[in-house]
């Protein structure tokens, strides 16, 4: 995916994730555009370990995939912050 796409996928991933893990209001867009790659590169990397393909695309099943880890990443950092 060009990078255009990775922001728009990004931010949009990362909303979800914000919106799902309730916390939305402390944080902005480039929060959002930020956890959603990062959560699009764990996502694809836990994937990879229970043999599935990670995010292949603008699709809507790699968008699930970058919100899994986008979620994970959200829950390791509340972990190491207490």
């Amino acid at each position: 995916m060009g990078i255009l796409l990775w922001i728009i996928f990004g931010a949009l991933a990362g909303w979800i994730t914000s919106v799902i893990m309730k916390t939305n209001s402390r944080q902005d867009t480039i929060m959002d555009i930020v956890l959603g790659i990062v959560g699009a590169v764990v996502g694809g990397l836990l994937m990879g370990m229970v043999g599935q393909s990670g995010v292949t695309g603008f699709n809507l099943y790699s968008l699930i995939v970058a919100v899994i880890g986008a979620i994970v990443v959200v829950y390791v950092v509340r972990l190491v912050r207490k």
